[in-house]
């Protein structure tokens, strides 16, 4: 068979190609008619015949939403790589994990609610009530030997307290009984020199041996009874999806290690408690006092961090949310809430040093407006809601971050963390409430044997 060398040309006018057809061998050819016109519209077809079959296996082209921009990278101080991400578009490292538990009061919390009694009894034991007394009658037994206190009596006394903290605002707790500031159920419920004698001697702990426990724990003289209290508030109710840990400063100016002055409190001076809250409920699950250094928190380990984990301990595992402030929320955090199925929203502190410079830059936006940056599973928002200033917002929680319809345009990150900050004080008394304190202090002016605050929250709930 004669060989033929083709030129080195894309295209061939009719004489060139019969020239070349002429030279070949009939080896070369199976004899039959060569059309050019079919044999371009054959290779045609099966080049679209290959380019349909191999379509299916392809992989599919993304199309680029929002402004069509490519997505550009952020490095942050500690090395932490933050990627623009288009508005609107739902990330594949979204944490989509479920809510899995039964929120509202536990099993055996329904079991032993059959009044109003049994309902405060389960925060507030028969057996933490017994220590209380036991306590202030060792204590009032030092300067006054005959002196005794019944369980009604006590029970009594915590009832007038929160009844003056809803009818009585004003004044010291003793103008109760005065004809100014005269309360008729609580002078109808206690005298008030009895009241006074109460709460001179109310203890609860022995303070014969405090000296020896204070060296190792600074809330000794409370310790017992208020952890107590947390158990049977996280056995007794279940929060929901959604749970709120911020910081509340009770007022007080008592001599204490601990005692905290905060410039922004409207009481400047109290005992910092950090509590964990449900958010449709406003019920406490839990609280720790801040005591200062804590010996027992690992070295390295910031302070927030250690407060979440701690207070969120009995409640993971379960597919909720929590809501903390700037204090709090942080990239590590977030990593370690996953890792048990909890995920995180919250306002960022802009000195963290996990946030990329772009985040802290407020010269350049314009007002209402959002960019976001992702960082794997979490979302970083930053949200221009006035000329030069922002607000960064960190979620594990949200799959897409959208925008709303508002005049501000307010993300939907913005939206829910202003939802899920519980801001208002958690004791929030009710009228009902109140009915149930009344109804109480009257079972006590009717001589009942048993008489309680109903301090319940399942009669709010």
């Amino acid at each position: 068979m004669a060989s033929v060398s083709l030129p080195c040309r894309k295209n061939l006018s009719t004489q060139q190609a019969l020239a070349l057809l002429r030279e070949m061998d009939e080896a070369d050819s199976d004899g039959g008619e060569v059309s050019f016109v079919q044999q371009a519209t054959d290779t045609s077809s099966e080049e679209s015949e290959n380019e349909t079959e191999q379509e299916p296996n392809m992989p599919p082209r993304k199309r680029p939403r929002g402004t069509g921009k490519p997505s550009q990278n952020h490095t942050a101080k500690d090395g932490t790589v933050w990627v623009e991400e288009d508005i609107g578009m739902p990330s594949a490292e979204a944490n989509r994990s479920c809510f899995t538990a039964q929120a509202g009061p536990t099993e055996s919390a329904k079991r032993k609610v059959t009044s109003v009694l049994q309902s405060f009894l389960c925060l507030l034991d028969v057996g933490m009530l017994q220590t209380i007394r036991e306590c202030t009658v060792h204590q009032a037994r030092r300067t006054e030997p005959d002196w005794n206190l019944a369980v009604h009596e006590l029970m009594a006394s915590i009832s007038i307290l929160f009844v003056r903290a809803i009818m009585c605002l004003v004044g010291a707790i003793v103008d109760c009984w005065s004809e100014s500031f005269l309360v008729p159920l609580i002078k109808e419920t206690m005298p008030r020199d009895r009241f006074i004698s109460i709460m001179q001697h109310l203890r609860f702990d022995d303070r014969d041996t405090r000296a020896e426990r204070v060296k190792t724990d600074k809330f000794a003289a409370i310790s017992d009874i208020w952890t107590r209290f947390n158990e049977n508030c996280a056995k007794s109710f279940t929060p929901g999806e959604h749970m709120t840990i911020d910081e509340q400063l009770f007022p007080t100016k008592v001599r204490c290690p601990f005692t905290q002055y905060i410039a922004t409190k409207p009481d400047k001076f109290g005992i910092k408690f950090w509590m964990a809250m449900d958010l449709d409920t406003k019920y406490v699950c839990s609280a720790s006092p801040y005591l200062g250094k804590d010996p027992s928190r690992q070295k390295g380990e910031r302070l927030a961090e250690n407060v979440v984990m701690k207070l969120m301990e009995p409640f993971l595992d379960d597919g909720r949310n929590v809501t903390t402030d700037n204090f709090f929320t942080s990239l590590s955090l977030s990593h370690r809430l996953l890792q048990r199925k909890t995920t995180l929203l919250g306002t960022v502190n802009k000195v963290r040093r996990e946030l990329p410079q772009h985040a802290k830059d407020t010269a350049k936006r314009e007002v209402f407006s959002t960019s976001v940056l992702r960082s794997g599973s979490v979302s970083l928002t930053i949200y221009a809601p006035k000329k030069n200033k922002t607000v960064c917002v960190l979620s594990s929680m949200h799959q897409d971050v959208t925008i709303g319809d508002g005049r501000k345009r307010k993300p939907n990150t913005i939206t829910d963390y202003n939802h899920m900050k519980v801001c208002e004080c958690v004791y929030n008394f009710t009228p009902v409430l109140q009915c149930f304190l009344m109804c109480a202090i009257q079972a006590y002016r009717k001589k009942h044997i048993l008489m309680t605050l109903s301090l319940c929250f399942y009669s709010v709930v």
